[in-house]
Formats: C-alpha cells, structure tokens, sequence
C-alpha cells in the first residue's frame, strides 16, 4: 500500500515570484498617490486603500513564513510596513507626518522589491496530475517521472473520485482508489489541495469525458471545465491507445471518430496522442465537429489545432516497454499457478475481455468467455490463463446491460473459486502484459499496448 500524504497545501494562497513583485508594486503605486496627496481631504478618501494594502502585505508575510527558506527579513519589513500603514490611517488629518511616512513606507518597499528580486529563487513549476482510476495511471506516469525528477518542478498525483452511474444518469457508487498506486508515488488527497489558491502551471488529465459517461462520472469540481479556471495549461492524455489508422482511410476512420471530440477536449489546452497520423484525425474530425457543434473562433483554426493536437507518443508505451518481468511483485497464489512440479514455468495467455465487445455481442459475449474458460482448464498442465476483464465491465452491465450481469458474475466467480487460472483485477495492467507470453481476446486499446512488445497477439472470435 502507497503512502497518502497529505501536504500543507490548503488555505492559503501560493504566490509565485513574479506575483511577489506585482503585489510589491501595486502597494508602491498606493504609497506615490499618498506622497503627492495635496491634503488630508484626499488622505482621508484613501482610508479604504490603507486597508487593502495592510491586508496585502499580511498575506504576503504569511505565505513567506511557509516556505522552506528563510524569509524573515523580508516578513519584517512587512511588520514594519503594516506598522506605518497603520499609522498612517491615524494621523490623516497631519499631511506632514503622512508624507514623512510614506517616504520611510519607499523605502522599504525598494528594499522589499530587491530582496524578491535577488534573493529569491526563480518560480518552481506547479504540476498536478488528476487520475482517476489507478489502472489508468500508466497513461500518465512516464510525464510525472519527469516532472518528478526535474529540481524546477514540484509535481502532485492526485487521485480524484469517480462514481458508477445508474441507467438514468444519476449517480451511485462513490470510488476513490488513492490506495492502489504503486509504492513509489506519494499521492496527495484531492480534498487537501486547494486548487483555487495554487492555480497550477500546469493540470494533466486522462478522462475527458465530463458529464457524456454514460457508465462512469468523476467528480463534477473535476470536470475539464471547472479545471480551467484554475490553470492556464490543462493537457489531456488518453488513457487508451488505438489502432493505427490511415488519415485518409475513412471507413476507419468513422470508427474512432467519436474519441476525437469530448469535454475534455474542447476545454484542454493540449492533446496529447500516441502518433502523428492519429494527430492529423484528431485535428480532422474535432474541426468537423467544433463546427457541427457551432463553435466558432480558435476552434474552427486549424493553425490553432496543428498547435493543440501533439503526436507524441503514448505514456502507456513507456511504462510497459521499460519494464521487466523481474521488477513485479508476483502473489504467491499466482506463482502456484504458473510454476510446473518440475520447477519450470507454465506458458502464460493474457485474455483480456473489453467493453466494446460486450456492448456489441451481449449474452454471445458471456456465453464465449464459458467457452474459452473450458478450453484452458482443459489445457492448465500447461497453459495458465490470466483472466483480466476491463475494470469498467461490471459497471457497464450494471448500467447498460443488467439482464446479463447475473450470467458473467457466476462465470466469473466460479473461475475464481477453481483456482486453475489467475483473475487479475488489479490496477496494474502492465504487469499482465509483462508477465504473460501472448495476447489472446477483444480488440481493445490493450492490443495496442502487447503488440509494442512483439509477444504474439490473437482476437477472439465471438462467432466461433
């Protein structure tokens, strides 16, 4: 189990250097209108503007007394500052003693401003990732490790709540899986950042779907909308891989069509995809959209989009091809399984049954994962299955195909009683993919991933 931390983050405000400096200079621009104050008629009207800037400065102080550095010079001038602001509100009525003041109150705002200027070192970059579900984290982690490693960048994984939702729309199950990622991500509760007094540099997201989830929801606070006033860069990341697909091929094309446009990627300021080819659909078909949708400005700019969209590559690449099968952390009950009297290890076929499939197949579907089940119990002396459905599978059929979750929980559990096989329902796909020798099941953005490992790959046939 990973550590949760939760750091000191919430309440109050974080400035960053360049916010020190504005904030200096717009109590300088308060103390000259004080200095060419002709009578205590106009000093009295600026009553209101002492506070705003004793309340300022108290700010300032306060933050500055957070950091790791030693500041306290700069918080006592800050005293001495508010000490003649108060003062100076006291003594309105003797125009001489004001502008005496706000010569000493210059002063000290020249040093405060060199005291930022050359003593503080430059801004660190704020960077926060939002995933929601743990087995999606790889989608995410390769750009957090280098955020991570990088000295100028102080980076939070912040895992957000998601709900099931029922046929109607409404929600039901709360899930919150900060608990599920690997040991050497500190995560930080999403409760116990406030987002409003940080305003990260930058947001990473990798569901885009808001409120269009028919199945799934994370938290509203997280849409991708609400996200944007918080941050002036919010990047979203699939957490899928697709098949590799022709710009120009539009019969394929129609297929992904409908990943190409979601919340999450109107309101993102980049897009990250796994290809330059699959760069060139998403700019194609979220202009055709933006349009049909009635969008207009930087949406309908193709210049923009050539921007928006990057072809980087995918972080779920990264992740799996870096990884070896000695680096896991194998369960016992697992290792029962794969190893033969003899020592030797059983082959083993990673069967990973998807959404898609099920949605379009419905009880065929079940009735084949029986099937396939039978064939490899029939074949364990020297084959282990490792079962790992889509962790939304259950969810799905609860909200959109009840009459069949019956069926598939009996299968399910009865594979699991048997103990023959592996049921892997972690967060950790890539352990699966790994661990295992070949692919064999529903076409899903995991055939993606296992074909980057050149292990062989086989889709199931529902028909057969």
């Amino acid at each position: 189990m990973n550590r949760i931390i939760a750091r000191k983050v919430k309440g109050l405000k974080r400035y960053k250097k360049k916010d020190l400096l504005q904030t200096v200079s717009m109590l300088t621009k308060v103390n000259d209108s004080i200095g060419r104050a002709a009578s205590s008629t106009v000093l009295f009207e600026m009553e209101d503007e002492f506070i705003k800037c004793q309340e300022a400065a108290v700010d300032l102080g306060n933050y500055l007394e957070t950091l790791d550095m030693d500041y306290v010079p700069m918080v006592r001038i800050l005293e001495d500052y508010c000490e003649h602001i108060y003062r100076l509100s006291t003594n309105i009525q003797d125009e001489s003693q004001c502008k005496k003041l706000s010569k000493k109150i210059r002063k000290q705002l020249i040093q405060l401003q060199n005291a930022i200027t050359y003593d503080m070192p430059p801004d660190k970059k704020e960077v926060v990732f939002l995933p929601y579900k743990a087995a999606m984290w790889d989608s995410l982690e390769s750009v957090w490790q280098a955020a991570q490693k990088d000295e100028n960048c102080d980076a939070y994984v912040i895992p957000i709540p998601y709900y099931d939702k029922n046929p109607d729309g409404s929600f039901r199950e709360m899930h919150y899986e900060a608990d599920q990622y690997p040991d050497y991500v500190p995560v930080t509760r999403y409760d116990a950042f406030d987002f409003a007094a940080h305003q990260p540099d930058v947001i990473y997201i990798h569901n885009a779907y808001d409120n269009w989830n028919l199945v799934t929801s994370v938290h509203p606070h997280f849409f991708s909308g609400n996200l944007k006033q918080y941050t002036n860069t919010l990047v979203y990341i699939p957490y899928f891989v697709l098949d590799e697909v022709d710009p120009n091929n539009e019969q394929m094309v129609e297929k992904i069509r409908h990943f190409c446009f979601m919340p999450g990627i109107i309101n993102a300021d980049k897009v990250i995809v796994q290809s330059e080819d699959m760069k060139q659909i998403y700019v194609n078909e979220y202009l055709k959209a933006a349009k049909a949708h009635g969008l207009q400005g930087r949406h309908l700019d193709r210049t923009y989009l050539e921007q928006k969209f990057l072809g980087l590559g995918s972080p779920k690449y990264d992740r799996v091809l870096s990884t070896q099968r000695e680096e896991f952390d194998i369960p016992k009950e697992w290792q029962k399984v794969i190893q033969k009297p003899d020592g030797s290890r059983k082959k083993i076929i990673m069967y990973n049954t998807g959404i898609a499939a099920l949605l379009t197949h419905n009880e065929k579907w079940v009735d084949k994962i029986a099937d396939v089940l039978k064939v490899f119990k029939e074949n364990q002396d020297e084959t282990v299955l490792l079962w790992r459905p889509h962790p939304l599978i259950e969810s799905t059929m609860q909200s959109m195909r009840p009459d069949i979750l019956r069926k598939y929980t009996a299968i399910k559990e009865q594979y699991i009683a048997e103990g023959w096989g592996i049921y892997d329902d972690t967060a950790d796909v890539d352990r699966a993919v790994v661990l295992s020798d070949a692919y064999y099941g529903d076409g899903s953005s995991v055939v993606q991933l296992y074909q980057q490992t050149g292990k062989p790959v086989m889709i199931q046939n529902v028909d057969v």
